[in-house]
């Protein structure tokens, strides 16, 4: 058996900006970057269409919606002011240390997180010393940003068994969303809830082996 845990809701809360575009224009000015006069309608708008279930990288899509108002700025730019904009501080949900120190003694663990900002996962695990804190890695850790496809994809899903070196059917994945977390029973892994099941009580279960 491998577990998977969803991130953002589920292991740790954070602070999202209400209006995102003025996270991300307070971002490009301190990099002396033009805002467009009607950035928060560029920002809000579609600049490329993607397949149904594919991540839209959020730096792609200020890059794109720049370049709609004529700002031009590089990839490394757009990937380091929306990593900026999106980093808030992170608490750690109580039970998330025990769960994922429980859950290593039962096998191979893994986050498995939908984020379109590229890096905010990796900063957030280490803003949060969830490991540090359980004495244990994750064995993997996929994000929808760096395999191209978001929860309830079963692409995602898959990528996450792979990544931890067993199948579908052997993955169990812990999440708070019904619609995307709850997606990993409809490709053929085991989805466990929040809502019917606690961290605290997640960890218990694992250490009394009831969830083998």
């Amino acid at each position: 058996m491998a577990l998977s845990f969803d991130l953002f809701g589920t292991l740790v809360a954070v602070d999202r900006p209400t209006e995102p575009w003025d996270a991300v224009a307070a971002a490009l000015s301190a990099r002396s970057v033009q805002v467009p006069d009607d950035w928060e309608a560029a920002y809000r708008s579609a600049h490329r269409e993607y397949d149904r279930g594919r991540e839209a990288p959020l730096d792609e899509h200020v890059r794109l919606a720049l370049a709609s108002r004529g700002v031009e700025v590089t990839e490394e730019t757009a990937a380091e002011v929306v990593l900026d904009a999106f980093d808030s501080p992170v608490t750690v949900r109580g039970g998330a240390v025990d769960a994922l120190a429980a859950a290593a003694q039962r096998g191979p663990v893994a986050i498995c997180s939908n984020c379109s900002v590229p890096g905010l996962v990796d900063r957030t695990l280490e803003r949060a010393a969830i490991e540090t804190r359980s004495g244990h890695e994750f064995d993997a850790v996929v994000t929808s940003v760096d395999c191209g496809w978001r929860k309830p994809n079963p692409h995602i899903f898959e990528s996450t068994a792979d990544a931890l070196g067993v199948g579908l059917a052997d993955l169990v994945h812990v999440g708070d969303d019904a619609r995307t977390d709850g997606g990993a029973g409809r490709a053929g892994a085991r989805s466990i809830l929040l809502d019917d099941h606690s961290l605290p009580a997640i960890a218990e279960q694992l250490r009394e082996g009831e969830l083998c």
